[in-house]
């Protein structure tokens, strides 16, 4: 472990000088992609200057002891220093095995979430609302960006499906465990009898893929324009600057009539649509290295029920993980650091155990 800790050292001093160079400088995809790795090398290189720390307080504190001139209160105080420094060195070895686990490089990259009602008819129309509500109050706290790319609205403010982009530091590596199907369990408006229905609804997220991991052939897109429409007799841009991608080869089909400007739109539709061919291509990859497993808790199928949310309980419960938390309201407010930390270190605790750690 340690002969990989100072590779990381070498390679990060390496880098340090490259962005000092002219040449770096006037190249700034290659620039941004020193600092990206830079930003992934450093936690590590840190880890270990603080190890290394650890054991020369350790080692201080070992000498202290073995002189046999010391008295008994400095004696006391050595061994103290000695335990102290000891379970530092546990706990930043087993920090660094974490952080030397294989980085996923899409951990860095914006999101495309798309969230679809399931089963449970306008019931799951206003969960996929709430949900979406849920995921936007988390990245406003978190500092993203989030732009819608499409919705279709139901009469009663649900949603049969909303897709948008979300842009900031750590998004993928933060949303990329709430793949799969969210379970509501409560007491519609419109239930007269106080009976608790069983809705859900599909959250799919996708690392956005750039135009050189991901490229479109224009030969394989159909590109048509229309008017944008609404629900409910809601204002709506008049002028024909909605735009639908149909992707030829697979049938895929993206539309997107969020902006006013038929050019956004059709930036978003194909951020989407590359986003979505880019996950089909990753999987195939994934499941063709024999002995690969996914670095995710659980299979991440999307017809996985992955957490269930009860009104009446006031709980929330994430079935891959175990987790149960009675605070429902501030989850669906936003709070989701909690959950998500856990799915996080359950997710670094199963890569361990597989590396033999």
């Amino acid at each position: 472990m340690f002969e990989s800790v100072q590779g990381v050292e070498a390679r990060l001093q390496e880098i340090e000088r490259e962005l000092c160079t002219p040449e770096a400088a006037a190249d700034a995809k290659h620039f941004a992609a020193l600092m990206r790795e830079a930003k992934h090398l450093r936690p590590i290189a840190d880890a270990y200057a603080a190890y290394k720390k650890a054991e020369a307080d350790r080692d201080a504190a070992r000498e202290l002891l073995a002189e046999s001139g010391a008295d008994r209160e400095l004696r006391d105080m050595a061994a103290e220093e000695c335990r102290a420094a000891e379970e530092k060195l546990e706990k930043l070895e087993q920090d660094l095995r974490v952080l030397l686990l294989p980085h996923d490089p899409n951990d860095d990259k914006n999101v495309i979430l798309e969230i679809r009602a399931g089963a449970g008819g306008d019931e799951a129309a206003l969960f996929a609302a709430r949900l979406f509500r849920m995921y936007s109050m988390y990245a406003e706290a978190r500092g993203w960006k989030l732009e819608v790319v499409g919705a279709s609205e139901t009469q009663l403010g649900g949603f049969k499906e909303i897709s948008c982009i979300i842009e900031g530091e750590g998004a993928y590596s933060r949303l990329k465990f709430e793949s799969g199907v969210h379970r509501v369990q409560r007491v519609p408006e419109t239930e007269s009898q106080g009976r608790i229905h069983t809705s859900t609804a599909t959250v799919a997220v996708l690392p956005e893929a750039e135009e050189v991991e991901f490229e479109l052939d224009p030969a394989d897109l159909q590109i048509d324009v229309f008017r944008s429409s609404g629900a409910g007799g809601q204002k709506v841009n008049k002028t024909s600057s909605a735009i639908r991608v149909t992707h030829l080869p697979t049938g895929m089909v993206v539309e997107c009539q969020d902006e006013r400007s038929q050019y956004r739109n059709k930036d978003k539709a194909l951020a989407v649509l590359r986003a979505r061919l880019y996950e089909i291509e990753r999987k195939k990859q994934e499941a063709e290295i024999a002995g690969e497993r996914r670095s995710q808790v659980g299979t991440g199928d999307r017809s996985e029920r992955i957490r269930t949310y009860n009104f009446p309980q006031g709980r929330v419960t994430d079935h891959r993980i175990g987790l149960t938390l009675y605070k429902l309201e501030a989850v669906l407010d936003g709070d989701l650091d909690e959950i998500i930390d856990a799915l996080l270190a359950a997710d670094a605790a199963e890569k361990l155990q597989n590396a033999g750690a």
